[in-house]
């Protein structure tokens, strides 16, 4: 492939990077030729294989909540976007809600953003501790006054099974994949000309999307003569069984963090750790005192079955931590003509991957958005250090 060119050379075939291929090919005002270069076609430490595949609007920034709402319009209509050959996929898509349980102490803050979700169309309501216990007779609930609960387009599904869709879509719409290893950029004046690859040597670009990752991005950033606050940090993930049977209902946010969801029989959850236990690392063996000393006596507090909760399995992954605000940096980077980064997304990449996709595309077809104003997660925020945090948030 030495020597061949593509007006989009996108490092990194994850849901960002594959939703990014997918959108542009599907973009009437855009003819030009897509390159996916991704290093490990089994994706099997790839943070979408590994993640929990969830769609919220719960959340404090306007811009978040848009991505959300963006997000579950298109996953519940993923058939239809994403069909090839009359064959529509399916992502096993439960809209089963968030429920995120808050304290007296929180309250301000929680029902602020509530009324901000409510504002921009989020279907969110304030269930008050009575109407807990009426509508889950199986949580206890006394310790807190209520929580919020998404009635609609909130949920989870498959993110292999999404990835693998938006590979197929992608490839079926004239995207090329590339299964190897990038290795570096090359760079002249204010434009990155050309990607250079382990096996297949140099490609030309007429534009990059650093759509690398946690292992990869700020690497990735460093060879354009630039830099990303973005760091891999692991994240454990437990699947458990009960003796009796599990209820059902929403993924639960307790307000320590701890959080769950059912998962067929078992019951999927975690906790990010504390943030001095936290480093930034690229090893995947799971942290099993998080289960022992957090999620467990969390979990059975909340519901006295799950005293008798085991571990059947318990896996990690990697968030692409972006270490100033813990939110997406998406955008062309300042000073670069056709550098466009999309990563930082701290957990949240998966389900914002419909809406960033869309963003991308915009910005590299029509140089500015249309969709969703995504210019307050720009890069320009990184290099100022002006943080947009979430405030509530768990």
């Amino acid at each position: 492939m030495t020597g061949k060119r593509f007006d989009v050379v996108i490092v990194g075939g994850g849901c960002i990077g594959s939703a990014a291929a997918y959108f542009l090919k599907s973009e009437a005002g855009f003819k030009g030729s897509v390159l996916v270069i991704e290093r490990d076609p089994t994706y099997e430490f790839c943070s979408t294989s590994r993640a929990t595949g969830g769609v919220r609007q719960q959340f404090s920034t306007p811009e978040n909540i848009e991505i959300g709402l963006f997000g579950a319009k298109f996953l519940k209509n993923v058939g239809e976007h994403l069909e090839v050959n009359d064959e529509k996929p399916s992502i096993s898509f439960r809209e089963d809600g968030y429920l995120l349980l808050g304290t007296d102490e929180a309250m301000p803050v929680l029902r602020e953003n509530h009324a901000l979700q409510i504002k921009h169309g989020a279907e969110i309501v304030w269930l008050e501790r009575a109407d807990l216990k009426a509508r889950y007779p199986w949580m206890h609930v006394d310790d807190v006054p209520g929580g919020f609960l998404g009635l609609k387009n909130e949920g989870w599904y498959d993110p292999f099974g999404l990835l693998a869709a938006y590979k197929r879509k992608a490839r079926a719409i004239g995207t090329e994949y590339l299964n190897d290893e990038a290795v570096g950029l090359e760079r002249k004046g204010g434009r990155i000309v050309a990607v250079n690859t382990k096996a297949n040597g140099r490609i030309e670009a007429g534009a990059v999307l650093n759509a690398a990752g946690a292992r990869d991005a700020a690497r990735v950033a460093e060879w354009a003569g630039v830099s990303l606050p973005v760091e891999p940090r692991k994240r454990s993930a437990f699947v458990v069984s009960c003796p009796q049977p599990m209820p059902g209902g929403p993924l639960r946010f307790e307000p320590n963090g701890v959080w769950s969801r059912p998962e067929g029989k078992f019951l999927l959850c975690g906790v990010s750790p504390a943030e001095d236990a936290d480093p930034a690392t690229t090893e995947f063996e799971p942290d099993h005192y998080l289960f022992e000393e957090v999620v467990w006596p969390t979990l059975a507090e909340r519901v006295p079955i799950f005293e008798a909760l085991r571990v059947e399995r318990a896996y990690a992954g990697h968030y692409d931590h972006n270490t100033l605000d813990q939110n997406a940096i998406i955008g062309l980077y300042p000073g670069l003509e056709n550098f466009y980064v999309a990563t930082g997304f701290s957990g949240h990449g998966v389900m914002q991957s419909p809406a960033t996709g869309r963003a991308i595309t915009e910005l590299i077809v029509h140089g500015g958005y249309r969709t969703i104003d995504l210019k307050r997660f720009g890069v320009e925020r990184i290099l100022s250090g002006e943080a947009v945090r979430e405030t509530g948030i768990y």
